[in-house]
């Protein structure tokens, strides 16, 4: 690939010169001007993006699979197709504004970087990264490149999660120094996101025509192909996802991160029930348990996920019977309020009576709104309109890296002692390699930001 990088050619140009001349990423946009980009991931998620912002112009499109790809490059015949993002971005770095990239986890980093590294804006489906490492890296890279940057949690965007946070400081909940979510059992049924290999390491299979997979494993170790990788199921294995709270937490626990202004846990604990031998693929029930320190005026928070285990216990005050099979909660000293998976509908858990005089008169509504689930739209507006969005990298970093410490308790169980500073477990050095992954040679990127 040609070294199109933004930092380089800045190097390499006067300042007095930069005025008369295009540099990426340094464009600006009116609000009725057509943005021009680039689309890494066209099926699945990749298309519940794209046709979500008609009004712009797909220029290219680009996917490794020919069995995603086939509807969305037929609906978009003008747009230049490839395989390899790297060869899309050496030819045609001057004709795209933007990126979004929704591939599978493990291939999040590298397009992302690449991308930033011209300067482009980004939108990221969650959950943004495959480690702690990739999390700084990105962060880092989107304030260094002067990009508008966007992960795909779509509950950022809703009124709901700015109505817990509006609650919250009102001092409705009171001091909260609880949090709990659960979700369901994994499903292994066919056709879900989950699968459950009958071997590990998993059989051997053919690559099915029209995939590369060699470019679909990407910065990953290379491994023989199997049919449970993809183009559905890799979630189950951690060498390509993060499993269901990678996957789950960027919706559920994203309501109290933010309003309760958490930061980065002290200590994480999981216990864990039904992990593979060699810790590669998802367990079939776990506990996490992070705790955070106290935030000023804050009080120290514990924060717990229930995967797969019972729900919370119904408390009599809350005036319910049972909770729903998946959700989240905010115990305050005052209320407690629930939300779904998503942070969208909250309630508080009171008798029925007192609900309904209270959302008579709520607390005012301080946040913008910017409209339900529209993660896309709101980062082409900020793209327009020289602003950030909500879930933008500096928020969003610090969100996932909160839960990929989780999720490295999760995989390999016990306590995590997390010195965020350092980006260390403290007393264990055999999750470094987990925090910073190694990668393949020719997916390298970001090693000087850090």
């Amino acid at each position: 690939m040609k070294n199109h990088s933004r930092r380089s050619f800045l190097k390499t140009v006067s300042a007095t010169s930069l005025g008369a001349m295009f540099i990426p990423g340094l464009m600006s946009f009116s609000p009725n001007s057509k943005l021009n980009y680039a689309v890494i991931g066209v099926g699945g998620r990749g298309k519940a993006c794209w046709t979500k912002v008609p009004l712009e112009s797909i220029v290219a499109m680009c996917d490794v699979d020919d069995r995603m790809s086939a509807e969305a490059f037929q609906a978009c015949p003008n747009s230049k197709k490839y395989r390899d993002f790297r060869i899309m971005f050496d030819e045609m770095a001057n004709e795209i504004d933007a990126v979004i990239i929704a591939t599978p986890d493990h291939t999040h980093f590298p397009a992302a970087m690449a991308a930033m590294e011209l300067g482009k804006h980004v939108f990221v489906e969650k959950p943004l990264a495959h480690n702690i490492w990739q999390l700084r890296t990105m962060k880092k890279a989107a304030e260094y490149y002067g990009i508008v940057s966007q992960m795909g949690n779509q509950g950022h965007t809703t009124s709901g999660i700015r109505t817990v946070k509006e609650w919250y400081e009102a001092g409705v909940l009171g001091e909260v120094k609880e949090v709990i979510a659960w979700q369901s059992k994994i499903n292994y049924e066919k056709d879900k996101y989950f699968s459950k290999p009958s071997s590990i390491p998993p059989q051997v299979h053919e690559v099915p025509d029209g995939l590369d997979w060699d470019l679909w494993q990407g910065p990953a170790a290379e491994r023989p192909f199997n049919n449970l990788y993809a183009p559905r199921t890799w979630r189950s294995f951690y060498d390509f996802g993060n499993g269901k709270l990678g996957d789950w937490c960027c919706h559920t626990l994203d309501a109290p991160f933010w309003a309760l202004d958490l930061g980065l846990p002290q200590t994480v604990k999981a216990k864990v029930k039904g992990m593979a031998p060699d810790n590669s693929h998802v367990a079939e029930e776990s506990i996490v348990t992070w705790k955070f320190a106290a935030r000023g005026n804050k009080a120290p928070v514990e924060m717990k996920w229930l995967e797969g285990f019972k729900k919370p216990k119904v408390k009599r005050e809350w005036g319910i019977d049972e909770l729903p099979k998946s959700g989240m909660i905010m115990i305050g000293d005052k209320k407690t309020l629930i939300t779904g998976s998503r942070p969208d509908r909250p309630k508080l858990l009171v008798p029925d009576e007192e609900w309904n005089e209270f959302i008579k008169n709520p607390p005012a509504e301080t946040f913008p709104r910017v409209g339900e689930n529209k993660p896309v739209q709101e980062w082409i507006d900020a793209i327009k309109n020289d602003a950030l969005p909500g879930s933008n990298f500096d928020y969003a970093a610090s969100l996932m890296e909160m839960a990929q410490v989780g999720v490295l308790a999760q995989r390999f169980g016990g306590t995590i002692k997390y010195d965020a500073e350092n980006m260390k477990a403290t007393g264990r050095p055999e999750l470094d390699p987990f925090i910073k992954e190694p990668v393949r040679p020719g997916w390298a990127y970001g090693e000087d930001l850090l």
